[in-house]
């Protein structure tokens, strides 16, 4: 989750606003992701079990949302559920594909077995491997009934009649064999099974966080191969081509939640904002589709598990070096007349913040991560929390990248992540040059 990054002036959203998310690599997705070829040589099947009663189909829908289905399955405007999204990736773009009803373009002849299937396995129903964008990595962890549940949710919606667009993906990774080799070394099937070590509570946060929520996606670094490490899970890193840095949950250094209140956990899924910060990127648009929709007993129960992740060990800071002091000497001037001129009227003059909509600057951790990408993209493209039930009106900052020069910005953000007793390191003027021109999301 991109947490308590930076805001500086008033302004009020008037309505709740929907942040769109490009996603970033093959094997990242917010969403559940069919091949857009599965429907090409597999015997037409009846939908078998396909009209659940009422409840199963709320059930279902209640899954779908913890899944975040609709952001890749939904263009901005598009009918829900119809695919055709592109997602670039460092590989080329996939476009997702239509999982609406439809039976000529979409999954309607699919069966509730197919389904799970592709969930659990992710093989299409003609036993085609999909690729990675699809997190089956996560979604293997689904139990059958709730597979079954969201399966019989997307029977029940609107057909939406639109052809599934081929992938436009490079050499030589346009060859599907090649998944054989990523699935050893990238994917585990299975179920979620229960910790009997752990509470009731824990176990549901578990399912959530690795299954349908796939936090780990995002908030695990991913390698030349376009893969999740186990071994680093939720140690953070940065989003491929989206520029935006998904913090360690690990490490109080930087998102680790240890310290934090079940309360502010739950805020800051739920509502988006708590007293410890806001979500801001990504995560607001994770948390307006998807988790503003669960219940107060799940986010509970996601943050007794994230509070629970064992931290990451060698997070002490270590004292600056000369040359970190010494250009840290060298912006702060410059830094503190603009905190002064731009930042002071929401966050105060020492960084305090005014709670719970302008977040304290002043011992921050995500202020003084080891990546500055994230308050340095506040400061240039400005951000919202989103619009949520508990949070209909949200403040957010508005954008400095016309106003402030890159030297400008370099000097305010090393200023708020070397004072009041923060210890980030300096920005470099070469460092806001670079992410100036970067997507937004």
């Amino acid at each position: 989750m991109l947490i308590d990054v930076p805001g500086l002036r008033r302004l009020q959203l008037p309505s709740a606003r929907a942040l769109i998310r490009t996603i970033g690599a093959l094997a990242m997705s917010g969403a559940l992701i069919a091949d857009a070829g599965a429907q090409s040589s597999a015997p037409k099947a009846t939908a078998a079990g396909a009209k659940g009663d009422a409840a199963q189909i709320a059930r279902g829908e209640y899954l779908a949302r913890a899944g975040d289905c609709v952001a890749c399955h939904t263009l901005p405007a598009g009918k829900v559920f119809g695919g055709g999204r592109p997602m670039d990736t460092p590989f080329g773009t996939l476009f997702t594909p239509n999982i609406s009803s439809d039976k000529a373009t979409g999954i309607g002849n699919w069966t509730a077995a197919e389904f799970y299937t592709m969930m659990h396995t992710g093989k299409s129903r003609d036993g085609e491997l999909l690729y990675p964008a699809m997190p089956f990595g996560s979604y293997t962890k689904v139990t059958r009934a709730d597979s079954d549940a969201i399966y019989v949710y997307l029977m029940s919606t609107t057909p939406v009649s639109q052809p599934n667009r081929p992938h436009e993906l490079r050499f030589p990774f346009n060859k599907r064999q090649l998944l054989i080799g990523w699935r050893s070394l990238f994917f585990r099937q299975g179920e979620y099974e229960p910790d009997p070590k752990q509470s009731a509570e824990w176990n549901r946060g578990a399912y959530l966080v690795e299954g349908l929520g796939h936090c780990s996606m995002c908030h695990t670094a991913i390698n030349a191969l376009g893969g999740n490490v186990a071994s680093k899970a939720f140690e953070g890193g940065l989003i491929p081509l989206q520029n935006w840095y998904a913090p360690s949950l690990t490490s109080n250094k930087e998102a680790g939640l240890g310290d934090w209140s079940i309360d502010d956990i739950v805020g800051l899924l739920h509502a988006g904002i708590s007293n410890r910060g806001a979500v801001y990127g990504p995560m607001a648009e994770v948390v307006y589709n998807s988790l503003m929709y669960l219940t107060e007993d799940d986010v509970r129960a996601m943050a007794v598990y994230l509070k629970a992740l064992p931290q990451r060990s060698g997070d002490k800071s270590e004292p600056p070096t000369p040359a970190v002091t010494e250009a840290r000497n060298d912006l702060a001037p410059l830094g503190k007349k603009v905190y002064d001129a731009q930042c002071a009227l929401c966050h105060a003059a020492a960084g305090q913040g005014k709670l719970p909509h302008f977040p304290p600057l002043a011992n921050n951790q995500s202020i003084v991560m080891n990546s500055a990408v994230n308050p340095i993209r506040m400061v240039l493209n400005g951000g919202y929390p989103p619009g949520t039930f508990k949070n209909p009106k949200p403040y957010g900052m508005p954008p400095f990248a016309q106003s402030l020069s890159d030297v400008e910005v370099a000097a305010v953000v090393t200023y708020i992540r070397t004072t009041w007793g923060n210890r980030g390191a300096p920005v470099s003027v070469k460092e806001v040059n670079e992410l100036r021109s970067a997507p937004l999301y």
